[in-house]
């Protein structure tokens, strides 16, 4: 029970980890998209780079990038999740806010806190659910959301990449026995066409050379995404879903912070009620979980 304890702790732990690094993915993104490299450039540039990166990384260590047959169909269901993620919330900010896009796609925590139940042995908890929807409140608060100019499109294309992260989390629960380099490496290879596809209707490719319009910001971009990226799988391995999806509503409040640090944007008092709620949303989060595996059944 101690190892189980430690493990949940670790990947929790990761999992903040992980959000870090989501969040400063999207502050040198921003900086980047302004430099005139756009949002599905750097995903396809990212994909490839996060490949190139799994083959040396199993060559250097003689790691094998096989699959067991029982385990290509969750690492197959992951990796469509995870695209229809970037794709589906990179395409919302076209017709609406970031802000707007930011606050339906944090639905999934508690998406997922609900589904549960179903998908899962783990019982419907009453108490994670209050948690998920103060998490859902902070993080409103944090990116303060403009309401003008409400496009559906745009409401649709966010809701469907908070339903593809709910997805993203639960395959990836299912696929926690699978090796990380074959995961990374399997689920980047069903990424990559999609992200071809759409940077090819975008009209928006160009060569590697471009990134030097903005050097640091890519570099931390892409830095940002390997270690998100990497952590997120090792904490999913680790945590259940539903304490996992909370912790994730940290990465916003990540990313305003950096914001008010590297771009001198001023934070209002809604801002910091807001990031007091997410980080004690966390907090409840974290002692309840402890609690529970504190209780030994009978």
């Amino acid at each position: 029970m101690d190892e189980t304890r430690a493990s949940q702790n670790h990947g929790l732990v990761l999992a903040l980890v992980s959000a870090a690094a989501f969040g400063t993915n999207i502050v040198s993104a921003q900086i980047a998209g302004q430099a005139g490299l756009s949002g599905p450039l750097l995903v396809f540039y990212r994909v490839l780079l996060m490949l190139v990166l799994v083959v040396a990384a199993a060559r250097a260590w003689r790691g094998s990038l096989a699959l067991a047959r029982d385990e290509r169909r969750p690492v197959l269901l992951f990796g469509l999740a995870t695209a229809l993620v970037g794709i589906a919330y990179l395409s919302s900010v076209a017709f609406v806010p970031v802000s707007v896009a930011a606050v339906v796609f944090y639905t999934f925590p508690i998406l997922i806190v609900l589904a549960e139940p179903v998908l899962t042995s783990a019982p419907f908890r009453a108490d994670r659910l209050a948690v998920a929807l103060l998490a859902f409140l902070g993080v409103a608060l944090v990116v303060g959301p403009d309401l003008h100019g409400l496009d559906p499109r745009g409401l649709a294309l966010a809701m469907l990449a908070s339903l593809g992260a709910t997805a993203q989390f639960f395959a990836a629960a299912r696929c926690a026995r699978v090796a990380t380099l074959p995961k990374l490496f399997w689920s980047h290879v069903v990424i990559l066409p999609v992200t071809a596809l759409v940077l090819l209707v975008t009209g928006g490719f160009l060569p590697p050379q471009s990134f030097l319009l903005a050097p640091v910001a890519v570099a931390v971009t892409y830095a940002g995404y390997v270690v998100g990226f990497l952590f997120q799988i090792l904490a999913l391995a680790r945590v259940a879903p539903g304490p996992a999806g909370l912790a994730f509503c940290a990465e916003p409040v990540f990313s305003v912070a950096i914001a008010a640090f590297v771009l001198a944007e001023r934070l209002g008092p809604l801002q910091y009620a807001g990031g007091a709620l997410v980080i004690a949303a966390l907090v409840t989060n974290v002692i309840l979980e402890q609690t529970r595996r504190s209780v030994v059944p009978a």
